[in-house]
């Protein structure tokens, strides 16, 4: 993998993210998982000890992944909790993007002798 660089004014370049679409939501990621697992959300749901409207409300996206269901779908399908928390952390990103830009702050001295 290919370190980014590091611009003149020492930051370092946040990661693109797409703006022609939307990233897959948690609740279509796991959705998908129980797809492939061949079991139902009733069966998900008792499996993890919550009331199946709370799994039905993820993947339906009404509900977002907390840290503490993020435990416990890594625990349940063999992933990590940082995924489900990734995904998550995703779409609000996407969801949430300003219309309108903030211009990056400058230090103090630099806006006052020109930026040099």
């Amino acid at each position: 993998m290919e370190a980014r660089k590091v611009r003149r004014d020492g930051a370092i370049p946040a990661p693109i993210l797409p703006t022609n679409r939307l990233p897959t939501s948690p609740g279509r990621m796991l959705a998908r998982f129980l797809e492939d697992l061949e079991v139902t959300q009733a069966d998900f749901a008792a499996h993890l000890g919550l009331p199946v409207q709370r799994v039905n409300e993820i993947i339906r996206d009404r509900r977002g992944i907390s840290p503490r269901i993020a435990w416990m779908l890594g625990q349940a399908l063999g992933t990590t909790p940082q995924f489900w928390m990734n995904v998550q952390t995703a779409c609000d990103l996407a969801r949430n993007r300003p219309d309108k830009e903030v211009p990056r702050m400058l230090r103090a001295d630099a806006e006052a002798t020109g930026g040099t």
